[in-house]
């Protein structure tokens, strides 16, 4: 009796795996020392729900991963939600993850074009990158899928007019057209008003995330880079005067990537957004890190400690007063850690 019950539980088991399994698309790519992987979900989404993305990369300790740009090749998708995140997996392999949540604009055919995974092999006697080249590549597989739509398979594209003729009613002895006509005037008069409510929902919401990815890009550079000493401190430079530069851009409208630090600094004094104060200490931290990425200086581990502490601290005053994440300073006791 108790063995037909444990062989009917495996049954469910397997048809609940099965019918998961065939709900998901994966692609798997690899290279040397790393492992890519993109998985989307659900593998034929209806029309109006989210479709949820994401990217899993597998490396190998010492080697240095650049995961994709935030919203690379999904600009055909309106992307909801993006969550990045790393960790140490199971056997002992580093893992990067991005999950975004995509709405499709249309039902019908679709892709996630290849995305471009960087790395360089940093581990002891490998070549770090190709001749000629920064960085190693790996390209994931396009993935192909379909959005179903609401309409039945099987409804006609022909429109049959009413048996009988139609008489044109009303509502307390006011014609339909009157009263479609006021409500036309009315919506009218509240568009302006409901599209700069949109406005400013929708500048509010990009500054939020505009906090939220720097603080997560910084948490993940902190967590493999904390340290970092020879070649590597200029390098960690870079990605750390990145963070605060995209953070700006996204956060105060500052499109400005490819000017110098000083052209940088003039655009910004002309944000009204920024205050003396934030201006001078930006100015601080971004000529501290020319100092490193072209001059040559090799700062301490103290000085490091300041300069993240201080790219820290600007992002969190400069946040939007609503976001409700806190994080604590790199203080003391992180350095003694």
């Amino acid at each position: 009796m108790m063995g037909r019950y444990f062989a009917a539980l495996a049954l469910v088991v397997f048809a609940v795996a099965s019918t998961a399994q065939a709900d998901l698309i994966e692609r798997e790519t690899s290279r040397g020392p790393v492992d890519v992987s993109v998985r989307l979900e659900p593998s034929e989404p209806l029309i109006g729900a989210a479709i949820h993305l994401e990217v899993e990369v597998l490396a190998e300790d010492g080697v240095e991963v650049l995961m994709p740009e935030f919203g690379e090749a999904l600009d055909r998708f309106l992307i909801l939600d993006f969550a990045p995140s790393a960790n140490v997996a199971e056997d002992g392999r580093n893992r990067f993850i991005q999950r975004y949540n995509l709405e499709p604009p249309r039902s019908g055919e679709h892709s996630i074009p290849p995305l471009l995974v960087e790395f360089v092999d940093r581990r002891q006697g490998a070549k770090p990158a190709p001749q000629g080249a920064d960085a190693y590549e790996v390209l994931t597989e396009r993935i192909d899928f379909t959005v179903q739509s609401v309409l039945p398979e099987n409804a006609g594209d022909a429109l049959r007019p009413m048996p009988g003729r139609l008489r044109a009613r009303g509502v307390a002895g006011v014609p339909y057209w009157v009263i479609g006509t006021v409500a036309a005037v009315l919506l009218l008069a509240a568009l302006p008003f409901a599209y700069r409510y949109w406005q400013a929902r929708e500048i509010a919401r990009r500054k939020r995330t505009a906090y939220e990815i720097a603080r997560g890009e910084l948490d993940d550079l902190l967590q493999w880079e904390r340290h970092p000493a020879g070649d590597q401190v200029e390098a960690f430079y870079v990605k750390l005067s990145g963070i605060i530069r995209r953070y700006l851009e996204n956060r105060f409208d500052l499109r400005s990537p490819e000017l110098t630090t000083e052209e940088f600094l003039v655009v910004a004094s002309r944000s009204p957004d920024l205050t003396p104060d934030w201006r001078e200490r930006l100015g601080d931290f971004l000529k501290q890190a020319d100092l490193v990425k072209f001059a040559g200086v090799v700062p301490g581990e103290g000085e490091i400690d300041d300069s993240v502490e201080a790219a820290r601290r600007f992002l969190e005053d400069t946040r939007t007063p609503d976001d409700p994440r806190e994080a604590p300073s790199f203080g003391a006791e992180e350095r003694a850690a």
